[in-house]
């Protein structure tokens, strides 16, 4: 063989070896269970997704998941700048946020994971753990500043961050119009259990999963430091009106007023470990966590049990 010939085939294997090469899939060093990818998450289910991510890591150790507890507004930012690839929010991307993606040439898949609720607490000495959904607005506006049962104390409404999940849902609820003077917002849910428990006056509200885990001691410290309202959407209501608490079972029938859902928004579209994660979460174990946490899993049916109560004969 000559060495002319020798020198042709090494070029042609060597031709050959960089066409069967994938360019851009050389700088991906993580798979749907291994490497190490960023997520930002509403700082409303940091005690959900402590859960999930440790559980995650347990089953699969060569995976990393770096997370960032965060208000709504700053965990949406860090998805639109690339700084997390996957987002957990109770809202999905608004039409100008999808066309800025659009526009990247990025299509995130948005996947709903369960159903959530506002949760409202009061001081353990308040008496007044039943409202309507009217009041409410207005207490939020301003119309009204007053407790129905002391109508000479002020009331007070105390919200996570200025930026929060929370506040946007409370804000769409009074169709957008400006919060009373009434109205602040402290930093975070465990400090607006913190507040109401020292301030009789205050309605605090929180993200349900606070409180709704009966097996985490920290859901159960704050059950034992603030009470829970109930809520009717009715106008008038009266002795038969039902006055409805966030539980899992009110949140699956959607009898609570104030529902929502929660969605893990994934920008990396390839089999990478952000998708792995997602499916994970979407998946039987994931929605099995979420099912005991007191939320509504997005897959997973919640039995119902209707109790009646016959009279002895």
């Amino acid at each position: 063989m000559t060495c002319r010939l020798i020198c042709f085939m090494i070029t042609v294997t060597s031709i050959m070896s960089s066409c069967n090469h994938n360019p851009v899939g050389k700088d991906y060093t993580d798979t749907p269970t291994s490497g190490v990818v960023s997520i930002s998450v509403d700082e409303s289910y940091s005690l959900l997704f402590d859960t999930q991510i440790y559980t995650f890591e347990a089953l699969y150790p060569n995976a990393k998941i770096k997370v960032r507890y965060q208000p709504e507004q700053e965990a949406l930012r860090d998805l639109l700048n690339d700084s997390s690839k996957v987002a957990v929010l109770n809202r999905k991307l608004t039409d100008k946020e999808s066309a800025n993606f659009k526009a990247a040439n990025i299509f995130p898949v948005t996947t709903k994971i369960a159903e959530d609720a506002i949760a409202l607490v009061v001081n353990n000495n308040n008496p007044d753990t039943s409202l309507t959904v009217n009041q409410i607005k207005n207490y939020l506006t301003g119309a009204d500043t007053t407790w129905p049962h002391n109508n000479k104390q002020k009331i007070n409404i105390v919200f996570d961050n200025p930026n929060s999940a929370n506040y946007r849902y409370m804000k769409e609820l009074i169709n957008n119009a400006s919060f009373g003077k009434n109205v602040f917002a402290v930093k975070s849910n465990p400090d607006v259990v913190s507040y109401v428990s020292t301030h009789e006056n205050a309605i605090g509200i929180i993200s349900v999963n606070w409180i709704s885990d009966r097996d985490d001691t920290l859901s159960q410290s704050f059950l034992k430091k603030v009470k829970v309202v109930g809520l009717t959407d009715e106008m008038y209501p009266n002795e038969l009106t039902v006055f409805k608490k966030p539980w899992q079972a009110y949140i699956a029938n959607k009898s609570y007023p104030l529902c929502r859902s929660v969605y893990m928004i994934n920008r990396q579209t390839r089999a990478g470990l952000g998708t792995g994660f997602v499916s994970f979460v979407a998946g039987e174990k994931g929605q099995r966590m979420m099912k005991l946490a007191g939320l509504v899993p997005a897959t997973m049916q919640v039995r119902l049990i209707q109790i009646t109560h016959k009279p002895l004969n």
